[in-house]
C-alpha cells in the first residue's frame, strides 16, 4: 500500500466570510472522461458490514494504526524559484483560459452556528488499517468528503481502500459526536487512478447517511443521524485561483516521525500551521507539474488529505476549500519539515466535485 513518510499538512488563521447557502455550477468544466467514479459500499447491506467492522472497540484504537503516507517515490527536495512560475505546459489543463470560480459556497450546519467540517478517514488496504484527514464539502447531495487520493484509492493496485468511513470532529477515544459516514462512491482524475500522477492527487468521496452506535439490550444498534452536511455543515470550495495572490490555512491530523526521528504530533487534535501565502511548485519524480506549495508547515503523515481553506471564519470555523494536504517537503534538507503542498484546484477538479455531488445514496442505511 502506501508507506514511507511524504506528506502532511496545515495552517491557520481567520478572516471574515460571507456564508452564502447556494449552489452554484463550474465554470468551464472539463470533459467528463477526466473523471473516474469507483463504488466503495453501494447498498444498505454494504454500509452495514462496513458499519459492523467499525464497532466502537474498534474506533477507540483507531487513532494507533498507521497515517497513510504516498508511495516510495524520492522526496522533493526543491521547489520552483518564484511565485511567477507558472504550472506547464502549452495544451496542459493548466494552460487553458479559466477563470477563478465558486463552485459551492460555504454552507453551515442546519442546526449549529458553529461547523465541524474537518476530521478523519479511517478504511483498510489488505490487511493493515490507516487513516488520513478529510473535510466535508457543501453539495447538491450534502453528501461529499474531500481528502487525498492516496487515502482513498491505491493505483499500484488498482483499488480502492475498504472499510472507508469519515468521522468530523473525532474524539482521542474513538467518540463520534457528529456520527460515522460510509463512503459510497470515490470520484478522482483518471490519471490519479490510473498512473498515480500528483497532480491529482485529490479525491470527493460521497457518503451514505450518517449513523452512530447505541446500546441497546446489552448489544450496540445504528442509529440514524442523517445526511453529513447537515450535521456539521461544507466548506465551499474554490478554483482556478492563481499562487501568490491568496493566502491559505491548512489543517490536518498530523502524527508521523520528522525527519530527524521526532514526532511532535500524535494525531489525536486538529492541528493547523500559520496563514501563509502560496507559490507554485514542482516534483517532476512524482510527475508533479502544477503544484502549490505553503511555507513554512512542519507537518508530518496523518495531515494528509486534510483541507486547505481560503478566508477561514475562526468563529463559525468556516470557509473554502482550495486545496489538499498532499506532500511534505523538507526544502532545507534538515531536522523538520518546512512546507507542504497540494495540487492545483482548477476547473477539471471542479468536475471530478460535480461527479460526486450529483451521486445519490439510499435515502436509509439503518
Amino acid at each position: 500500500m502506501i508507506s514511507r513518510a511524504r506528506h502532511a499538512a496545515v495552517a491557520a488563521l481567520s478572516s471574515a466570510l460571507l456564508i452564502l447557502p447556494a449552489f452554484t455550477g463550474v465554470a468551464q468544466a472539463a470533459p467528463a472522461a477526466v473523471v473516474s467514479t469507483v463504488p466503495l459500499a453501494k447498498t444498505a447491506d454494504d454500509v452495514k458490514k462496513v458499519a459492523e467492522y467499525w464497532k466502537p472497540e474498534t474506533l477507540k484504537k483507531a487513532d494507533s494504526y498507521s497515517p497513510a503516507t504516498p508511495g516510495a517515490a524520492a522526496t522533493p527536495t526543491s521547489s520552483a524559484a518564484s511565485g511567477a512560475a507558472g504550472p506547464a505546459a502549452p495544451g496542459s489543463t493548466a494552460a487553458r483560459r479559466i477563470s477563478t470560480a465558486q463552485a459551492a459556497a460555504p454552507a453551515m450546519p442546519r442546526k449549529s452556528k458553529v461547523a465541524s467540517t474537518m476530521g478523519k478517514v479511517y478504511f483498510r488496504f489488505g490487511d493493515k488499517q490507516y487513516w488520513c484527514s478529510a473535510s466535508a464539502v457543501a453539495a447538491k447531495n450534502r453528501s461529499v468528503v474531500s481528502t487525498a487520493g492516496h487515502c482513498v484509492y491505491d493505483p499500484r493496485q488498482a483499488k480502492p481502500a475498504e472499510f472507508w468511513i469519515f468521522v468530523p470532529n473525532p474524539g482521542p477515544n474513538g467518540e463520534t459526536p457528529a456520527g460515522i459516514y460510509v463512503g459510497s462512491s470515490i470520484s478522482m482524475h483518471e490519471d490519479w487512478a490510473g498512473k498515480g500522477d500528483y497532480d491529482y492527487d485529490y479525491a470527493f468521496v460521497t457518503v451514505h447517511r450518517g449513523f452512530t452506535w447505541a446500546a441497546k439490550n446489552g448489544q450496540y444498534v445504528m442509529q440514524d443521524v442523517g445526511r453529513l452536511q447537515d450535521n456539521v455543515g461544507g466548506l465551499g470550495l474554490e478554483l482556478n485561483k492563481k499562487p501568490a495572490t491568496y493566502t491559505v490555512s491548512a489543517w490536518g491530523y498530523p502524527a508521523g516521525t520528522q525527519p530527524n526521528g521526532t514526532k511532535p504530533y500524535d494525531g489525536t487534535q486538529l492541528r493547523g500551521c500559520r496563514e501563509g501565502p502560496t507559490r507554485w511548485t514542482v516534483a517532476p519524480s512524482l510527475d508533479l507539474q502544477k503544484g502549490v506549495q505553503l511555507q513554512a508547515c512542519d507537518f508530518s503523515p496523518g495531515a494528509s488529505g486534510g483541507p486547505w481553506v481560503i478566508g477561514y471564519d475562526k468563529d463559525r470555523r468556516i470557509g473554502s476549500l482550495n486545496g489538499v494536504n498532499s506532500l511534505t517537503w523538507n526544502r532545507d534538507a534538515k531536522d523538520l519539515y518546512d512546507a507542504v503542498s497540494s495540487p492545483y484546484f482548477d476547473s477539471v477538479t471542479g468536475e471530478v466535485y460535480r461527479r460526486a455531488a450529483s451521486q445519490t445514496t439510499p435515502g436509509n442505511v439503518t
